[in-house]
């Protein structure tokens, strides 16, 4: 089934500021509530949808793939949620911070799952730019990626070496604490451990507590032949690490391919175009074009060529990603009118127009056959 557009589910335009998104957001949640809706499983989950649609548009990072990619952004992403690692209970916890301005959670008894203090780590971006040829063989690239890493003093716990994180006090390892609110029962989160459960009485000084330090990575990526402009590749684990010893998000990087002085694609094909003498037009014969291969092909041109006439090299195209075909390659030719001509070859060209007859030059006579016809029909 397919998804309904994430600004038709918050009711905004695409080019809608964050302050109104954020009004619609919260007017929409608070609509489709389930508790103010008891028992409406439609209810619910528009509400579900709602709160998915913003966790995407309120990241700027997000946005933007969205907006270039759209739901197809977040496919086979790894993780909860639309693709960037975010559950649905982050979602629902965000759901009253922006509507009540309190950390929120799941709802249910006293006990509730209790925390960990681990945190999942943001996933990451890199763009990067390839040539055409680089996309043609494929190539091994090595990027330098400034992220933060895992500590390794306290091994991601934050603590001090010899020393471990205790359970909160205040919500007693729970990360959250409960409110009444008219009719509502909230859970908001602990103002002590903030929302991980745990408290650090003695922290690491070489992270400061925080289970990661920041550190210039050298990742080796593996570009597939056959790539195309806007392909995103998913390195899983390879994003910031997880706070105190939480698991790493990925790393996507997006590729874009350089414009070629040669050649122009489309999918697997490949296009380019060659000026070609009025004679050898006019006569035939054959010339050489450079290949993406980095080899060389002949083009047959037959007696009579128009300009702008297509060539087709089978297999001379690019590869089609994971497999061992390759497209075609097409080469438009443009007949080239002499320029700077000697006497010799003026007389020679007037002399040819005056022997020449409509077989010659059939869409000319065509052409001007039909206008003599257009003005005898006026003149009637």
């Amino acid at each position: 089934m397919a998804k309904i557009d994430y600004y038709e589910l918050l009711e905004v335009t695409r080019t809608c500021s964050d302050g109104e998104l954020k009004s619609s957001y919260r007017k929409l949640a608070m609509k489709w509530h389930p508790d103010k809706n008891p028992g409406d499983t439609g209810a619910e989950d528009r509400f579900k949808q709602i709160s998915e649609a913003y966790d995407v548009l309120k990241d700027p990072q997000k946005r933007a793939a969205y907006d270039r990619f759209g739901h197809a952004a977040f496919e086979n992403g790894g993780g909860g949620g639309p693709g960037f690692g975010n559950d649905f209970a982050s979602t629902f916890s965000d759901i009253f911070d922006d509507l009540f301005g309190m950390g929120g959670g799941r709802r249910g008894g006293g006990g509730g799952a209790r925390g960990t203090g681990r945190e999942r780590g943001a996933d990451l971006r890199y763009n990067m730019e390839i040539t055409l040829e680089e996309a043609f063989g494929g190539k091994d690239a090595t990027i330098h990626l400034p992220t933060s890493i895992t500590c390794e003093a306290c091994t991601g716990t934050g603590a001090k070496p010899g020393t471990q994180p205790t359970s909160c006090r205040t919500c007693g390892g729970a990360g959250r604490v409960r409110q009444a609110q008219g009719f509502f029962t909230l859970e908001r989160t602990c103002p002590s451990c903030q929302g991980r459960g745990q408290v650090i009485e003695d922290p690491c000084p070489a992270c400061a507590g925080a289970g990661r330090v920041t550190k210039e990575r050298t990742l080796q990526v593996g570009i597939p032949a056959g790539v195309e402009d806007g392909t995103r590749i998913r390195l899983g684990g390879e994003g910031e690490a997880g706070a105190r010893g939480g698991p790493a998000g990925d790393l996507y990087i997006f590729l874009s391919i350089g414009p070629h002085d040669f050649f122009q694609r489309d999918g697997a094909d490949l296009f380019c175009r060659a000026p070609i003498s009025m004679v050898t037009a006019a006569l035939g014969g054959s010339f050489e074009v450079p290949t993406i291969d980095g080899d060389t092909s002949k083009v047959k041109i037959p007696e009579g060529t128009q300009s702008n006439k297509r060539f087709r090299l089978a297999g001379k195209g690019m590869p089609v990603l994971r497999t061992r075909n390759r497209g075609d390659m097409y080469v438009q030719v443009v007949v080239e009118t002499p320029q700077n001509l000697t006497r010799r070859q003026r007389e020679l060209l007037a002399e040819f127009e005056t022997e020449s007859s409509k077989e010659n030059h059939p869409e000319a006579h065509g052409f001007f056959a039909k206008v003599k016809d257009f003005f005898a029909g006026d003149a009637e």
